[in-house]
């Protein structure tokens, strides 16, 4: 679950980056869910993957790669993922 924190001024070029990476990822094989939630200026990712093959896969690809390129210079501070899983 990684948390996106955008450089002052700069919340617009990350959301439109963040609007582009979830459209296409929701078309690799596998999602079950990508979706990207704004928390005011800040933003948080989840997904949801039916095998960790396919999430693998997934970040190999080249939106994910431009993307993370992107977002360097969008970004207040480095972004983390966070795996979570469901209770229960």
């Amino acid at each position: 679950m990684p948390l996106f924190t955008p450089k002052p001024g700069l919340e617009s070029p990350l959301r439109a980056a963040l609007e582009a990476l979830q459209r296409l990822s929701r078309n690799d094989e596998g999602c079950v869910e990508y979706t990207v939630f704004a928390d005011g200026a800040r933003f948080v990712l989840i997904e949801g993957w039916d095998r960790q093959s396919n999430l693998d896969a997934h970040t190999t690809q080249a939106h994910v790669r431009d993307f993370v390129a992107e977002c360097a210079e969008l970004l207040a501070e480095p972004f983390t993922v966070t795996p979570i899983t469901p209770l229960g």
